[in-house]
């Protein structure tokens, strides 16, 4: 039985240019349907429209027909009532969507409470039958934590757990698993799954994931600059794509497998000395009435030069804590940090201090849009970076040198004026490479720097990644929680769980022979489909 019937949706925005062109597409009772393309292809536009979450003033055509009632024509009240009761959605980012200041319980049963009248009592049971079903483990006391006090895993099953409090027939989930490690969004697939089969939900599940979009929907539709380009079954649509679009995105979708006889990728630079000396680090954070938490226990690693380190393991594992340690953000309770020979104090006080230490080692965060200043164009970014550290460099020498810095990472010299909130998400990023490379650092820490980009884009950061490993021997700190991007990265990973480092080989053996059981259940919780080309 179709639930959702989606015939012909265009939308126009005030000035006239016009987003969706004509958009078909279903979604029967317990069926699963993916949405996939590029940043920008109108897949969450498309989304929103099914909950009538649509732009101000934009203009509409078609139908969006949920259960056979048009959302488009729904009046406030309808849908308020359509909401809560008919069709509910998971976002990407729960932190953005749970109020910071209010309880877990509060979030959960304020819906509830106020548009169905419940009593508190039952509000309060119904919250915790919704916890519970999404595997949490203590539905009890989850209901007095604040959003804060929860990982990302546990705070995404939380958002689920609100949407599925009313019953909804049809549930929209737009990137539900984007930033999560492995396991983590292994089990949130799995809660996904089972509530679906249980409430004969009909699912409709927007990702850039191909390999998560094959391995959990029955049907795919291929979404292109506003269009459906391509639709069918997910195994025949990625095992054989008719639309050169749909091989594109298919071509730069990493892999975990490995083909016979593989061998890792050589060092970019013969072996040296070791550019990053990371010896016996150990940091653990404690909070009055609460375990201490063990975010590192005695780390060590080595980078030599032309080297790309990858560190892997689930959200709470120390990964970006072992980062933020070595940049400075962060003060280790013990160990040192040396780099090129160098050691480094814990966490620099003194402007002559922390300059230094940014000479020698840079950062590229996981949102650019949070770590670069919405006020400066591209190039006035690393313009600042280049004044800040090369004070005596006349200005048009430092414009020249900003110039051909974003040049060396794919953007155009028109991109150069652009500000971050007009760039792409992959735009965004090459911006905040550049700027790190500014200052010709001994060491780039990359902390999920392609986590959250679709896989074209992902691809292209990528490219640029190892171009300019090539050409300047530069050592790199790569951090991720997606195993694929690290075997394309990086010739060397290590493990972390809990604050210690479980394993460390090359990255070839990790994944196909992997020691530890915590490296084995990182590498069976994957998703993996045969693509075309023979990727998996």
């Amino acid at each position: 039985m179709t639930l959702l019937e989606i015939s012909g949706l265009t939308l126009d925005l005030p000035n006239g240019k016009r987003l969706l062109h004509g958009i078909d597409l279903t979604v029967s009772v317990g069926e699963t349907v993916a949405l996939v393309g590029e940043s920008g292809s109108g897949k969450s536009l498309t989304a929103q429209s099914v909950l009538g979450l649509l732009p101000s003033g934009a203009q509409t055509s078609g139908q969006v027909l949920v259960e056979g009632s048009d959302v488009l024509t729904m009046k406030p009240p309808e849908l308020l009532a359509y909401r809560r009761s008919t069709a509910a959605m998971v976002f990407q980012d729960p932190r953005a969507g749970i109020n910071p200041m209010r309880t877990i319980g509060d979030h959960l049963t304020e819906a509830l409470r106020l548009g169905e009248g419940w009593s508190v009592a039952r509000a309060r049971e119904r919250a915790i039958e919704v916890l519970a079903a999404v595997d949490m483990p203590r539905p009890h006391d989850h209901l007095r934590q604040y959003p804060h006090e929860l990982s990302g895993g546990m705070l995404q099953r939380v958002m689920i757990a609100g949407a599925l409090a009313g019953s909804p027939r049809l549930l929209v989930c737009d990137e539900p698993t984007t930033a999560l490690d492995v396991t983590t969004q292994a089990q949130i697939l799995r809660v996904l799954a089972e509530q679906r089969d249980k409430r004969s939900m009909g699912l409709l599940f927007i990702t850039h994931d191909l390999n998560l979009a094959a391995s959990l929907c029955d049907r795919v539709y291929v979404m292109n600059d506003g269009r459906v380009g391509e639709e069918g079954p997910a195994r025949q649509v990625f095992l054989n794509p008719e639309t050169a679009y749909a091989r594109r995105l298919v071509a730069a979708t990493p892999t975990i497998t490995v083909q016979p006889n593989e061998v890792p990728a050589p060092a970019a630079t013969a072996p040296g000395p070791a550019v990053l000396e990371v010896r016996d680090l150990t940091k653990t954070y404690r909070a009055r009435g609460r375990e201490p938490v063990h975010a590192a226990k005695n780390v060590t690693v080595d980078i030599r030069r032309g080297d790309a380190l990858g560190v892997v393991g689930e959200s709470g594992s120390g990964k970006s804590t072992l980062a933020r340690m070595i940049v400075g953000l962060e003060r280790a309770d013990a160990g040192t940090i040396a780099i090129d020979g160098h050691t480094l104090k814990g966490q620099p006080r003194k402007r002559v201090d922390r300059l230094d230490r940014a000479r020698r080692v840079q950062m590229v965060f996981q949102d650019p849009y949070l770590s670069l200043d919405p006020r400066m164009t591209a190039s006035q970014a690393v313009e600042d970076a280049l004044h800040l550290h090369h004070p005596r460099l006349r200005m048009a020498d430092i414009r020249t040198q900003a110039l051909t810095l974003l040049s060396s990472v794919g953007l155009a010299t028109t991109q150069a004026e652009a500000l971050p909130r007009t760039l792409s998400g992959g735009q965004r990023q090459r911006v905040a490479i550049a700027r790190a490379l500014a200052i010709e650092p001994s060491l780039l820490v990359m902390d999920e720097a392609t986590s959250a980009l679709d896989v074209s884009v992902q691809a292209q950061v990528l490219d640029v990644i190892s171009e300019i490993r090539r050409e300047r021997g530069l050592t790199i700190l790569f951090i991720s929680h997606d195993l694929a991007v690290v075997r394309r990265v990086c010739e060397r990973s290590v493990v972390m769980r809990a604050g210690e480092i479980v394993e460390s080989a090359p990255t070839i053996d990790l994944l196909t022979r992997p020691q530890h059981e915590y490296t084995r259940l990182l590498v069976d919780s994957v998703p993996r489909v045969m693509l075309v080309g023979g990727n998996t």
